[in-house]
């Protein structure tokens, strides 16, 4: 018998399962190279912004109180910068996750009487708060920011003809959410972003363009500065932390941008040069160095569980075959009962946790209750395996993660096995 099937039967995988996913495997092999091609390019692009930085040893010692000339996060801000080629970046362990960071960059860049425009439709469930759009102590409503939104076509492309009519003379920022959220619509390419940036600028060229880039980074070859963002934002927990960074977020741009966002950060007057490190900078530096490799595992996975679920019958997006500008993986089971034994599937499979039994819950920032599974090393990390999904319709799960492609791959097969004993799935009638 395959040592390898031996290992993944006494981990509760059946044959029936393992020959499933075997199959599918053999078939992404061409697609798996082209992901590793990229892979070698970004860390290529990794150690080329490092090397330019000058990165040393001293670079990893880090400070304590104030932070005043932390060589190793100003050099870990010089080499943000070099990777997404602009003039700033603010990489601190002070960001404590997107969302702060997306707040941070939307209200340290916007005042009374400005408005923001999101020409993409929704975005993420938890900024609805820090717009306002839910009613929240500490909004931008609340300072007189007002929002505007401008939802995609049918088709999922850019509604340019309204987009022009909701550019007035008080817009002043514009929000593009690269990913999906909890949409069932098609993640942005760069490419595409490249060119709704283009077009808003043609209009108004002194708005700022700000992207959130959670789930994103290192996917492509390029990123969306590369392409006309005048800030880009993420989370250090999702691709660019690999697996190692415990916390933090970072915001690219810009000078005078980043600068407002330092400035919201800490204070008036100090900005970027109080922050200290606290002994976290080899996990930063490390993580950025590992993430291309740990982005291209997630993107094996996301596309391995696109096509299994795809062939089971369920709607998938993206679908088996269509190029990924994200790790994420969303999957419509139209029912609560798929969702939940999808997300316990992932949850058995984890290093950390795999005992425990996620259930839905009422989670801060979410309109409905969400089951979320994540046996991760660092809390919440979503750049490790890890699925989640609201318990409302079209009951979608979100899928994504996996530090190494064997874990991604295992998970996904434990989530067809999960599926295969409640009797959600039946893969005689499949095969």
């Amino acid at each position: 018998m395959n040592t390898n099937a031996a290992m993944l039967k006494s981990l509760g995988i059946s044959q029936e399962v393992i020959d499933f996913g075997e199959n599918v495997c053999k078939e992404l092999e061409k697609r798996f190279k082209e992901i590793d091609e990229t892979a070698e390019y970004n860390q290529l692009k990794v150690i080329k912004a490092m090397q330019e930085a000058k990165v040393s040893e001293a670079c990893l010692l880090g400070t304590t109180g104030y932070g005043y000339n932390d060589i190793g996060r100003e050099k870990l801000e010089e080499v943000y910068a070099n990777i997404f080629h602009t003039e700033d970046a603010l990489v601190r362990p002070q960001i404590t996750c997107g969302t702060h960071a997306l707040a941070l960059a939307l209200m340290s860049n916007l005042r009374p009487g400005d408005e923001l425009l999101s020409p993409v439709g929704k975005p993420y469930d938890t900024l609805e708060e820090v717009i306002g759009i839910r009613p929240s102590k500490g909004s931008l409503a609340e300072y007189g920011i007002t929002y505007s939104q401008v939802d995609l076509l049918e088709d999922g492309s850019f509604d340019y003809e309204n987009i022009k009519k909701a550019i007035n003379e008080r817009t002043k920022l514009v929000t593009i959410q690269r990913s999906k959220g909890y949409q069932t619509r098609k993640t942005l390419s760069v490419t595409q972003i490249g060119e709704l940036i283009s077009f808003i600028k043609g209009i108004k060229p002194e708005i700022i363009c700000m992207v959130d880039n959670c789930y994103g980074e290192f996917v492509e070859r390029i990123e969306p500065t590369d392409v006309g963002a005048d800030m880009v934002v993420g989370s250090l927990i999702k691709n660019p932390g690999g697996g190692l960074a415990p916390i933090g977020g970072y915001i690219v741009g810009k000078k005078e941008c980043v600068e407002n966002a330092a400035f919201r950060l800490t204070s008036p007057g100090l900005g970027k040069e109080v922050g200290a490190s606290l002994g976290i900078l080899p996990q930063f530096y490390q993580g950025l160095f590992l993430a291309p490799t740990v982005t291209a595992s997630a993107l094996k996975g996301a596309i391995l569980a696109a096509n299994l679920y795809e062939r089971c019958g369920f709607a998938v997006l993206p679908n088996g075959s269509e190029s990924r500008h994200d790790i994420i993986q969303s999957i419509t089971f139209g029912n609560p009962e798929g969702v939940i034994a999808f997300c316990q599937g992932i949850q058995a499979a984890a290093p950390v946790d795999s005992y425990v039994t996620p259930e839905p819950w009422d989670m801060p920032g979410y309109d409905a209750q969400v089951i979320m599974a994540a046996g991760a090393f660092v809390s919440g990390s979503s750049i490790e395996l890890s699925a989640d999904g609201p318990i409302k319709p079209p009951y979608a799960v979100f899928f994504q993660g996996g530090l190494t492609w064997p874990h991604a791959k295992f998970g996904i097969l434990k989530t067809v096995q999960n599926m295969v004993s409640r009797g959600l799935i039946d893969l005689k009638a499949i095969q």
